[in-house]
Order: C-alpha cells, then sequence, then structure tokens
C-alpha cells in the first residue's frame, strides 16, 4: 500500500509536500490543522488551498412539482430497509417523495443474498404488472434484470442505481462518483489517525467497490507518504453476502485492527455494523458509508466512534428521478452524480472532522477544479 498517489503530478503546484505538517515555525497554529487531529506526525502534505465561499443561490424554488400520479416501485438490494446504508438511503428518497411530492404509492421489496437472477427478474416483473410506474431497482445486480423487463413493458419507466449499461429508453441510471467522496474519507483517516496505519473493509470485491477503495487509498496517500493501509474484502466477487454479514465485517475489522490500525473505513452494506463494533471494541475510530451513519438507529450503540461517514446521496438521485419524472423530463438529470452537484460528500455529525473541514474543503474544491484527478481503480 506504499504506491506513489496518482494525485501527485495533478496536484503540482497546488500542494507542497512538506516532511511533516508538524510545524514548528512561528506560524498560526489555527493554520496547522494536523497538529490539533493527534495524527500530525503522520501527514506530510500541507494543507489545500482554502475551498472558496459558496455563492448564495437568488434561485426561486419554482412551482411546486405534483407526484401524486406515480406509484412506485422500490426494489432493495440485499438488506433492504434499514441497513443504515445504501438501502436507507434510497428509502429516504422515497419517503421525501411522499412528504414533498404528494406520492402516496411507493411498493417495496428486498433481494436475498443468495437468490437466483430469476427472482430479481420476477420481482421487477411483477411490480410492472402490478401498474406500478415507475420501478426503482437500488443496485447493480439487478442491471440484467432491469434490461430485461424494461424491454418487456416499454411504456413503464425504470430508473437502476449503480449502472449504466443499460441502453433503453425507458431506462434512466443513477450513478455516482464513489471515488470522489472516499478520497475525502481517505483524508479524514490520516488526518485522524494516530499510528499513521488505517483499514478499508469492502463488502464484496467488484468494481463499483473497488471505486470506493481507490478513492479512500489516494486521499489516504496524497496527504501521508508514510500511511500504512490494510485493505481487505469480505467476500468475493458473486458473492453477495458479504453486504449482510456483520460478523463477518466484524473479525475482519478486528484483525485490522489487531496488526495496527486505528481509523476503518468499510464500504460493506449493513456488515458495517460489524465493522463499527469491531472498532468499538478495539478503540479505533471508523469512518462509514452512503447515508449519515453517525444517525443511522440501527448503529446508535457505537456512533461515539464514527468521525464521518461517506455520503453516496442516492437519496437525492433518487428524489431527483422521481421529481424529474413527474416534471415529465429526466434529461434534466445529471450524468453523474458527482462532488460538483453534491451526489457524493461527507458528513460531519458529532463533530468529530469539525477541525479539519477546511482540509477537507479544501480538497474538495481541488476535485472539483479538477487540480485532482481521482481514480476509480485502486492503485496499490
Amino acid at each position: 500500500m506504499r504506491g506513489t498517489a496518482l494525485a501527485a503530478a495533478a496536484m503540482a503546484g497546488v500542494l507542497t509536500l512538506a516532511g511533516c505538517a508538524k510545524d514548528s515555525g512561528g506560524g498560526n497554529s489555527s493554520n496547522n490543522t494536523a497538529a490539533s487531529t493527534g495524527g500530525s506526525d503522520c501527514v506530510t502534505a500541507q494543507k489545500p488551498p482554502a475551498a472558496p465561499a459558496a455563492a448564495s443561490s437568488s434561485t426561486a424554488a419554482g412551482a411546486k412539482v405534483d407526484g401524486s400520479k406515480l406509484k412506485i416501485g422500490l426494489a432493495f438490494d440485499v438488506g433492504g430497509r434499514g441497513d443504515a446504508s445504501f438501502n436507507d438511503a434510497a428509502a429516504a428518497g422515497t419517503d421525501k417523495a411522499k412528504s414533498d411530492l404528494g406520492v402516496t404509492t411507493v411498493s417495496e421489496s428486498t433481494a436475498s443474498a443468495s437468490e437466483a437472477e430469476s427472482a430479481k427478474q420476477q420481482r421487477l416483473d411483477q411490480m410492472a404488472a402490478s401498474g406500478l410506474n415507475p420501478i426503482i431497482a437500488v443496485g447493480f445486480a439487478y442491471a440484467k434484470s432491469v434490461e430485461a423487463v424494461a424491454t418487456k413493458y416499454p411504456n413503464t419507466k425504470f430508473a437502476i442505481v449503480d449502472d449504466d449499461s443499460i441502453k433503453l429508453p425507458n431506462v434512466t441510471p443513477l450513478v455516482f462518483a464513489e471515488e470522489q467522496g472516499s478520497f475525502l474519507a481517505g483524508v479524514a483517516a490520516a488526518y485522524k489517525s494516530k499510528n499513521c496505519h488505517i483499514g478499508f473493509v469492502g463488502g464484496v470485491n467488484t468494481p463499483l467497490i473497488q471505486k470506493f477503495e481507490a478513492g479512500f487509498l489516494q486521499g489516504a496517500k496524497t496527504v501521508s507518504s508514510k500511511i500504512k493501509i490494510e485493505d481487505e474484502y469480505l467476500t468475493p466477487a458473486g458473492d453477495f453476502s458479504g453486504f449482510q454479514d456483520p460478523p463477518k465485517g466484524n473479525a475482519k475489522a478486528a484483525a485490522e485492527i489487531a496488526k495496527g490500525a486505528d481509523v476503518i473505513y468499510h464500504a460493506a452494506g449493513a456488515s458495517g455494523k460489524g465493522v463499527f463494533d469491531a472498532a468499538k471494541a478495539g478503540n479505533a475510530l471508523a469512518i462509514g458509508v452512503d447515508s449519515d451513519q453517525y444517525n443511522q438507529k440501527t448503529v446508535e450503540a457505537d456512533k461515539d466512534v464514527i468521525i464521518t461517514s461517506m455520503l453516496k446521496r442516492v437519496d437525492v438521485a433518487v428524489f431527483d428521478y422521481i421529481t424529474a419524472l413527474a416534471k415529465g423530463d429526466v434529461t434534466t438529470l445529471p450524468k453523474r452524480f458527482d462532488l460538483k452537484v453534491d451526489g457524493v460528500g461527507y458528513a460531519t455529525s458529532g463533530g468529530k472532522v469539525d477541525d479539519i473541514k477546511d482540509v477537507l474543503d479544501g480538497y474538495k474544491a481541488q476535485i472539483i477544479a479538477g487540480a485532482i484527478t481521482v481514480s476509480d481503480k485502486p492503485q496499490k
């Protein structure tokens, strides 16, 4: 895990490497964020330039959108509503559509970890046959089934989260720049680590979860040339139980902590609860994913160790899709929900990253400006 960060070249002239962020000179201590985090001996890069102040918007809210005629089918991935992560974020999007757009019908169904492709297709087929429209499939595992059922029901609108392979006029992809948000998680982990040793736990080793891994590795390496990183997955590609196995998440995170990692980032769905439990038991810190997990009831017992979460705004994408559909034009949606459109980001609940917020926002600004290009492939 000691490879050179991809961002180095792009950041020439933007970030100047220093021998150590702990400055013994006469500078103002408030400008030396690393010194206040306990990880100053780990951070070897100077802080990025401060992010510009956000411009205030004078745009009017516009006419209220009426979504009362929509009857939504929501097909969850493994874990379903209550996973404190990916699926809960999607559910939050439809919940907001109920409260803000007047949607009255949302029918939910959840995939099981070992179900056959035919079961997914049957779920979507039953939704379409019952008159639900639109149907939102939560997760790339639905790609084949969405394509098959959308072809069969050309007048039914479909959206699929995390897949853009389907080229049908009635299918809208909702995809994200997970690597960009995960870069900020890596920065936070390096700044907060006292051991200069952090860890990543992925649920299933797929190209999607590798995007989380890639951004995390790059972010941590960008701010520290000394960082040590444990990097593990719960299950191989094809075995989706890795998203719903808290005991396995606990064991993997505990092993990383035993090796010296003191900040663990997970991208493991409902298995993340086990990661949080291990962090609490091992006096380590943790970074959540997808939703603001500090505020999730199902992991409330571990909130004191959750310093931030990488926000993947599936809730925003789902709500925006429903809104656009109610207006009759889904072409207005972003091609990819990235940092620029707040499609990904980081959580501040609990105040545990308030002392490095200027650092995180500075890197966010650099990514948006194109000074840093975040890879979606892990560089080890």
